[in-house]
């Protein structure tokens, strides 16, 4: 997640295409990413925050196990994508 780019960015992970939302804070100590489906109705939405006593992942309103999933699974579209 953390090599993940910042900012706006298009991604897919199976056949599902996205536009995901990665914003830090806290000089990169936390993470919002966010996530919707292009063309579909999924959602992924979450917090993530590296503290003292280890990382600390809250997703928002979903489960943990589809939060993971979705990580793990996407893929960046990078700009050769488009061509």
């Amino acid at each position: 997640m953390l090599a993940l780019p910042t900012g706006v960015f298009r991604g897919q992970t199976g056949n599902r295409r996205y536009v995901v939302s990665k914003t830090l804070f806290n000089s990169g100590k936390s993470l919002k990413l966010v996530a919707e489906e292009l063309g579909g109705n999924d959602y992924i939405s979450l917090n993530f925050y590296r503290l003292h006593k280890g990382a600390r992942l809250y997703p928002c309103e979903m489960s943990a196990q589809k939060v993971s999933d979705f990580i793990l699974n996407l893929r960046p579209q990078t700009d050769q994508d488009d061509a």
